[in-house]
């Protein structure tokens, strides 16, 4: 068969802890064979403790460089201490010292130092991992470096492996579990999207930030649609949701209600589409809308 294309499905929330991504991983594991997997939320990403992946691939991940003194080329001169507008830089102990944590990797130092002493070296910043998940299904995952920048470069790197496995395994989606709120690895997940699924709960801080979420969704032009997680628990602020997506013309999807079987499905390491309860049969069907709306559009 002849490879067409994914469409990529991307899950977000506009706060954390609304159940992105135990929809994220339900809408994976209905898709089955149809899909890739990729968790693009680099700095928190647990949709492989559902998924449970067999890691088949560690690539390095290499973004921005740091400032590396050659002791036996300087001369202690200071210039670079002088002109470092980040601090970072030090001499004590007859020595130039460069403190990795201050150092933005600006390169001014090694581009002033007279002696050719300092030098700019690539900065390891975090692991992508390409993998076979317990569903059969092809999967990348990746972990940004603790104190690392560029989080939105890693997001841009899952997505590449995941779009390469697609095409390799001609797969017709791509479901991605994107990192929640508006930020730089937020707006890195929604490139190339065809359809954003917000999954928003009803609270004030909720509606607020799935307020500022639909706000960068729409400027970026992408479809949207959403789900009501956790819909009973404050009628009122299910209603405000209502009718903000209906002032915003996104697709409602459905409504969620509070149930334990979230919580036990995380502690049986499975999905809610794995799971006993009504709340399945409505993700089945979230999942055929899904592919209906992606078909006519």
């Amino acid at each position: 068969m002849q490879y067409r294309g994914s469409h990529e499905i991307v899950v977000l929330s506009g706060k954390g802890g609304t159940g992105k991504t135990s929809i994220a991983a339900s809408l994976a594991a209905l898709a089955k064979d149809m899909a890739v997997a990729a968790d693009c939320d680099v700095e928190a990403a647990n949709m492989h403790l559902l998924l449970k992946p067999d890691i088949e691939q560690e690539i390095d991940f290499y973004s921005g460089q740091y400032a590396v003194v050659r002791q036996d080329l300087c001369d202690l001169c200071g210039l670079c201490k002088r002109k470092c507008r980040f601090g970072a830089i030090s001499i004590r102990e007859e020595r130039c010292h460069i403190d990795p944590v201050d150092c933005e990797g600006c390169g001014y130092c090694a581009r002033i130092c007279p002696k050719g002493a300092i030098e700019m070296k690539p900065v390891n910043s975090g692991k992508v991992f390409t993998s076979q998940n317990r569903l059969h299904m092809p999967m990348v995952h990746a972990s940004l470096h603790t104190g690392r920048g560029n989080s939105g470069k890693l997001v841009a790197k899952v997505k590449a492996e995941a779009g390469a496995l697609a095409k390799k395994h001609n797969k017709p989606f791509i479901i991605i579990d994107g990192p929640p709120g508006i930020g730089c690895p937020a707006i890195s997940s929604l490139s190339g999207a065809d359809l954003v699924i917000l999954v928003a709960e009803p609270a004030a801080s909720g509606i607020h930030d799935l307020r500022r979420l639909t706000e960068v969704v729409k400027k970026l032009n992408h479809k949207m649609a959403c789900v009501v997680n956790k819909c009973d628990i404050n009628k009122e602020k299910t209603s405000e949701l209502k009718d903000l997506l209906n002032q915003q013309h996104i697709l409602h999807l459905a409504d969620l209600p509070f149930d334990e079987t979230f919580t036990r499905a995380i502690m049986a390491e499975k999905t809610m589409a794995e799971m006993p309860s009504p709340i399945k049969h409505t993700l089945i069907k979230i999942w055929k809308t899904i592919q209906t709306h992606l078909s006519e559009h």
